[in-house]
């Protein structure tokens, strides 16, 4: 029973089975913003009744995921995060978790079934399957065929109480199903056209139909967002509702978002993307230490055999392919920023009007309407949502980018942290680091890539063959010339700051006569191995002095000059 009236309630209700897909995301957002801009309550809604699937790890994911991009929820599962605590039950219409609310759904199941509007079925999985079987042989629609309604309605009720397996079917009336959406108007279906379908499984648990409908009007839910592909099931919860006497919600269903192919974004995408660049490289056999060659085999074969996530990863790191971002923990682990993603998500089937692109939480909330969410199918950008955080990026000042980026990288770059000594707090090798790699990084990964060097030991660093030919070999060897003359500078330089070192550079440069990336791209070629690094005074800095002439010892050791070369 409620203890408070709101003036609104809308919730976003995943079912634990996976990660928090981009799709489901911006369902939450959208539920998010359609609350605040009512001035009512945002419910976080666990659907764990898919006691196979579901889990604890995919839960803790999920809420972690969402407090990440700041869609906070009014009402759910508590969770404490930067001081603050989000969730709670303030009108009292707990539990959360639908695997805790049994007792609310027996109680409306045996409302229908008494009153003769649900009934008992007792078919087998195998005679189910031959009935789908013969229709489609027969060329029809699969409906059930309500034989379990012969079954005299006493009997029915035994063989259930005695723990027959059974099943709960809603009794369909056979009229018209009409239901009002925000977004696409009135959508009818036709008389004949539902199935009597299951409202509870014969494991005892309810399905979803049924508990979204139980749970929705106890928790006082007035108004839903949801995803075009949910569309089929609103009739279902249209009957349901005026079958138990419940209040029907305001319903907006949001377009699908598509992948730059026009499909529907999913973890297949990874799959593709993968399988793709092995069957272009001619791979016969999967690369030493990711996955069984059976298993290599079977997948490259079959487009539509999806691997684990676990070989997929190795499989990806093996052959150099960077996934494409799906769920929110890929755009987190890519180093996006939240409120960036919450932007860009928005834009994909709502618009603000005038032509505006960016904008903050606070405006969303304040301007939110299902009246301006689109009916056609959104396509997901990628390049547009990285030009989005580049320009954030680009605004931020260097203490507020170091800040967040250490943040980042506790989770997602351990190593390099480790690396500059700045695992518990951020020093001044992490901070100028920062301040090197903020302006020419589009997202954190980009920046931590670009400071991998740092983490490589200096005898282990490995050289990329182009750019020891084009820097270090080109004109007889000048660019480890450069490395033997200007390692004496280096060695002999007292003030290790970027702007001494580069002074030295610069000079040094200036006195041999050649440009500064004559300098320093064979230095970078030494220190990292490629010709990509920050700023090379930052670079050389941030590595220090002891560092710095080892990696140079090493490169005129192993790269073998020319015999014609000085």
């Amino acid at each position: 029973m409620t203890t408070t009236p709101v003036a609104a309630v809308t919730r976003f209700a995943p079912s634990p089975t996976g990660h928090l897909h981009i799709g489901g995301a911006r369902t939450a957002l959208f539920n998010w913003a359609w609350a605040r801009k009512l001035g009512g309550h945002f419910v976080l809604r666990i659907e764990d009744t898919d006691q196979a699937r579901s889990s604890d790890d995919s839960t803790r994911r999920i809420i972690q995921d969402l407090a990440w991009l700041g869609v906070h929820w009014d009402e759910g599962p508590t969770l404490k995060t930067n001081g603050a605590t989000l969730g709670g039950d303030p009108r009292a219409v707990g539990p959360f978790f639908q695997s805790k609310r049994l007792d609310h759904y027996r109680k409306y199941l045996d409302q229908l079934l008494e009153a003769d509007l649900a009934y008992h079925a007792f078919e087998t999985p195998d005679e189910l399957k031959e009935l789908r079987d013969q229709a489609r042989r027969d060329k029809r629609p699969s409906r059930y065929n309500r034989a379990a309604l012969d079954i005299p309605r006493n009997e029915r009720f035994k063989r259930a109480a005695a723990g027959e397996r059974c099943v709960v079917r809603f009794l369909v009336k056979n009229e018209p199903v009409t239901i009002h959406d925000e977004v696409l108007g009135d959508v009818t279906i036709a008389a004949g056209e539902l199935d009597d379908f299951v409202i509870r499984k014969a494991d005892g648990y309810p399905t979803y139909h049924f508990a979204v409908v139980v749970d929705d009007e106890l928790m006082g839910v007035s108004h839903v967002v949801r995803g075009q592909e949910h569309l089929i099931n609103t009739p279902k919860h249209a009957v349901l509702q005026r079958a138990l006497g419940f209040k029907t919600p305001t319903y907006a269903h949001l377009p699908l978002i598509f992948n730059a192919q026009g499909g529907k974004m999913s973890k297949r995408d990874k799959d593709k993307a993968v399988r793709k660049v092995c069957r272009d490289a001619d791979l016969a056999a999967p690369p030493a230490g990711t996955i069984d060659a059976d298993t290599f085999s079977a997948w490259l074969k079959d487009k539509n055999r999806q691997l684990d996530t676990g070989d997929l990863l190795a499989l990806a790191a093996a052959v150099g392919v960077t996934l494409p971002e799906i769920d929110v923990e890929d755009f987190r682990a890519a180093g996006y920023l939240p409120e960036v993603v919450c932007n860009y998500m928005a834009l994909l089937g709502w618009s603000p009007g005038d032509d505006l692109e960016k904008f903050d939480m606070n405006f969303l909330a304040e301007n939110f309407s299902a009246a301006r969410v689109g009916k056609t199918n959104a396509r997901f950008d990628y390049k547009k949502l990285l030009a989005f955080n580049n320009d954030a990026i680009c605004e931020m000042n260097d203490n507020v980018f170091a800040d967040r980026w250490w943040k980042w990288a506790r989770q997602f770059a351990p190593d390099l942290l480790a690396a500059l000594g700045a695992a518990d707090a951020i020093n001044d090798r992490f901070r100028l680091l920062a301040e090197a790699s903020r302006p020419r990084s589009k997202t954190f990964r980009d920046a931590a890539v670009g400071a991998r060097f740092l983490t490589i030991a200096d005898d282990a660093i490995e050289y990329n063959e182009k750019a020891v030919v084009k820097t270090l070999l080109k004109n007889d060897a000048a660019g480890l010339a450069v490395l033997r003359h200007l390692r004496a500078d280096l060695a002999n330089c007292e003030d290790w700051s970027p702007p001494s070192l580069h002074a030295l550079i610069d000079s040094f440069a200036e006195f041999h006569e050649m440009g500064m990336g004559k300098v320093a791209q064979p230095l970078r070629v030494a220190l990292t191995g490629s010709t990509v690094s920050p700023p090379i005074d930052a670079s050389l800095a941030v590595l220090g002095k002891a560092s710095v002439l080892a990696r140079i010892d090493r490169c005129l050791s192993v790269i073998a000059a020319p015999a014609s070369a000085d």
